[in-house]
């Protein structure tokens, strides 16, 4: 409730001159039927043309200041919201770009658009609710004044049927906020499946994939329906009760009309009231199923923005130096915060991020050639890059879309790498280099890695934060991390023979 809460009062000017304008609106709707009864009862029936000219006149004023306080209100709002909706997705997307924070890819989709949409929605449901019960009130005023029964049946039976349809809006806001989480898993496979589709099919784990996928899309569709079930009864039922209130003030009427007790006019006034009052009385009634659905969208959202960053181990870096070394390192749980902290703009090291990033341009001007074609060569080929520039007619001026969109992404990691190889840096910091390759060409590139930067002699060091066994095996030596501290070392093959922990991580 706190993100709605803050929702309400950065955008409060625009929600209060928009609410103001709604209920304009709603009550220059309301007192249309009013008028028209009393057109019929003073200027038609009695067949004063002078009268029937002047109050057409005041039906044609109400229906400007009606319309033009719509558009006004209607602005105002979808201003609102969609400033909002930004505004939460920029939020979002600061918590999770922080290297520190863990978040499912699949949420973040759901997250920043389906639930910072419906959270923003709030800013309409408000407006359309205070419009909704202005409108009842000058109905049931109306009423009272031609009927009292009929105006009590209006102010005594809307508070009844609001209450009674309250008992459904924490099973919606569940119902919601699950089918949200399990959408968000779906999602998030689904992203991990593509981005690794190559890997899984180089170690025939397709099907296994395919298959798990279909067990979490299964669970996706069928909270989907039961949110779906819940809203629909809810919706049916407040439709029904809407109408039945005012079919029963019609009738209400019609038998007042018969006995002589209101005039025609009146009749047309109450029927017409009647016919007004089915939508702000679904409006009313459908209130709490919005406000759930916004309340579950706000909670998945604050979810995200209250998540702690893991906090960077504390002094000293919990690797040593690597000079010359070539240095495996195995965090758990996540290597986001030592990747962060090593990433502090030293001259002499550089961090090749786990996600590449490729520029609109050509590959060559990607790889920004430092070097001369012979030292070029040897870089393509200990990243296995030179597959990728020798699938093009073009080789190096091949020209490729901004963010490598039309290469897949092992490509897009080897010409990353091969970037990050040719710069040279004192220390090179490798994270997850290989993800998206298959198993053959990440051995390649392991050797390559290792031939191209600790040759004999050689006094650059690299630090490769993986759990790849390809990669880890030709370090000369292997770091684990777990929570901040450094737990075990020595080499791939030792930690591999003798501690259970490395082995899951590692060998799984």
């Amino acid at each position: 409730m706190t993100l709605l809460w803050r929702t309400l009062l950065r955008n409060r000017g625009r929600v209060a001159s928009g609410s103001l304008l709604i209920g304009l609106h709603q009550g220059c709707q309301a007192v249309v039927p009013i008028l028209i009864g009393v057109i019929v009862d003073r200027a038609v029936a009695p067949g004063h043309l002078g009268m029937l000219a002047f109050w057409v006149s005041t039906l044609a004023a109400l229906f400007l200041v009606l319309t033009v306080a719509y558009r006004a209100g209607t602005r105002q709002l979808m201003r609102a919201i969609a400033d909002e909706a930004h505004g939460l997705r920029l939020e979002v997307a600061a918590k999770v770009l922080d290297p520190r924070t863990e978040v499912r890819t699949g949420d973040v989709l759901t997250i920043s658009t389906t639930d910072a949409d419906t959270t923003s929605y709030l800013l309409d449901y408000l407006p359309r609710l205070f419009g909704a019960l202005v409108a009842t009130a000058i109905s049931a005023v109306g009423l009272c004044l031609i009927s009292v029964p009929l105006g009590l049946m209006v102010l005594f039976g809307t508070p009844v049927v609001l209450v009674g349809l309250q008992w459904a809006a924490p099973r919606i806001t569940r119902r919601v906020a699950a089918r949200q989480e399990v959408a968000g898993r779906a999602a998030s496979l689904a992203t991990d499946l593509v981005t690794g589709l190559r890997p899984l099919r180089g170690i025939g784990a397709q099907d296994a994939a395919a298959h798990r996928y279909r067990d979490v899309s299964r669970e996706s569709l069928s909270a989907t329906l039961r949110a779906a079930k819940t809203l629909g009864w809810f919706q049916a039922a407040s439709d029904t009760v809407s109408t039945l209130v005012a079919c029963g003030i019609a009738i209400l009427a019609g038998w007042f009309a018969l006995s002589g007790r209101i005039s025609a006019g009146e009749l047309v006034t109450v029927i017409g009231l009647a016919a007004f009052l089915g939508e702000p009385f679904a409006t009313l009634s459908a209130a709490p199923g919005w406000f759930a659905s916004s309340r579950a969208s706000a909670e998945r959202i604050e979810a995200v923005l209250d998540l702690c960053p893991a906090a960077p181990p504390t002094g000293a870096s919990p690797v040593p130096p690597v000079a010359g070394e070539c240095v495996g390192v195995v965090v758990e749980p996540d290597a986001g915060a030592l990747v962060a902290l090593l990433d502090d703009g030293s001259p002499d090291v550089l961090v090749a991020p786990h996600l590449p990033e490729l520029f609109s341009g050509t590959i060559r001007e990607n790889l920004l050639e430092p070097a001369g074609p012979d030292q070029l060569g040897e870089v393509l080929r200990a990243s296995a890059a030179d597959d990728v520039v020798a699938a093009h007619p073009d080789g190096l001026d091949h020209a490729i879309a901004d963010r490598g969109a039309a290469l897949s992404g092992g490509q897009r990691q080897r010409l990353a790498l091969a970037r990050a190889l040719l710069a040279g840096p004192r220390l090179l910091v490798l994270h997850e280099p290989t993800t998206a390759v298959d198993a053959v060409t990440e051995h390649a590139i392991a050797r390559g890695i290792r031939e191209l930067r600790h040759r004999p002699g050689s006094t650059l060091g690299t630090l490769l934060i993986t759990t790849s066994p390809a990669l880890l095996a030709v370090t000369d030596r292997v770091i684990v991390v777990r929570g901040g501290r450094v737990v075990a070392t020595g080499t791939h093959a030792s930690l591999a023979a003798g501690d259970e922990t490395y082995q899951a991580v590692v060998l799984r």
